[in-house]
């Protein structure tokens, strides 16, 4: 796939998801609505969190994602390196100089926000900072560049907003079977094994739709962003060295969650690598190995 392939799949790919979500997320309170007695009530919270989730999903989801990883803006007197990385390298990928954020944390990391490249920020962790070498460094902000210039970016934060929002919508609704359980309802629809289950499904069914929205942030992705900003350093080697001292590195970054966990360069939560089969298919992150060799083989 080229990159003008990939911009144009990610953009459809956006109001796709946007759309999915709105519909999923409006029957499914509509289904719970049947059980609590009140679908119209239910429909209509439904809609209103749904569109909410999507509007602001578009609009601020950068904000967003920056106020959930705890990331602060950086100054450039202390993060020169970061600065004029990031200044040089956009401008021989001809993108608008992104505004640069840091996370304080040790563990070695980096990813790419905003909606459009006018809009976009590159954020790196201190611990990102302080291991890599100026090249490693330049490997890894070309990487990001490259998301923002797919527009990988725009579906990546998108679906971290809202895979968040399925996550607080579910709460809110275990929540509210449990208040009316203690709370001494003791109709027809409590009472009933369809309650048990619907409960249950709930458990079972919110996290797998989370997983298969992060998934439809295909993984190929990554691939493309390592070619491209290897095309804009001409050294990928320096990714591939970047990539291994971020994968050796093996505590978790600290603010990262399961809704985030797919923005960043490699896998901010599990550091440990995992030989099973199912965990790697449903994982957001390709292996790293496999990227490293792939790398060192152009």
């Amino acid at each position: 796939m080229t990159a003008y392939n990939q911009i144009s799949s990610n953009k459809s790919k956006t109001f796709l998801i946007l759309g999915l979500f709105v519909v999923v997320i409006s029957g499914f309170f509509y289904l719970v609505g049947q059980f609590m007695g009140s679908a119209e009530g239910y429909l209509i919270a439904g809609i209103l969190i749904s569109l909410i989730s999507t509007v602001g999903s578009y609009f601020y989801s950068d904000k967003i994602v920056l106020l959930t990883t705890g990331a602060k803006p950086a100054d450039k007197r202390q993060f020169f390196d970061l600065y004029t990385v990031t200044e040089n390298l956009s401008l021989a990928a001809g993108l608008p100089m992104p505004r640069v954020y840091v996370i304080n944390d040790p563990s070695p990391n980096a990813f790419a926000t905003g909606r459009d490249p006018k809009h976009a920020v590159v954020v790196a962790t201190t611990g990102l900072l302080e291991r890599l070498d100026r090249t490693e460094l330049e490997g890894v902000i070309a990487h990001e560049l490259s998301h923002v210039k797919n527009y990988d970016i725009l579906v990546s934060s998108i679906v971290a907003v809202l895979v968040g929002s399925i996550a607080l919508a579910s709460d809110w609704i275990m929540r509210s079977f449990w208040w009316r359980r203690i709370g001494g309802d003791r109709d027809n629809r409590s009472r009933s094994p369809l309650f048990f289950a619907l409960f249950i499904l709930v458990l079972i069914i919110t996290p797998i739709i989370a997983t298969l929205i992060q998934l439809a942030v295909s993984r190929r992705r990554e691939y493309l962003a390592d070619a491209s900003g290897s095309l804009i350093t001409r050294y990928p080697e320096g990714l591939a060295r970047a990539l291994e001292k971020i994968a050796s590195y093996p505590v978790p970054l600290q603010r990262a969650t399961t809704s985030t966990a797919h923005l960043f360069i490699a896998n901010p939560l599990n550091k440990q690598k995992m030989s099973s089969w199912v965990v790697s298919l449903f994982s957001t992150h390709p292996p790293i190995d496999e990227r490293i060799k792939i790398l060192r083989s152009m």
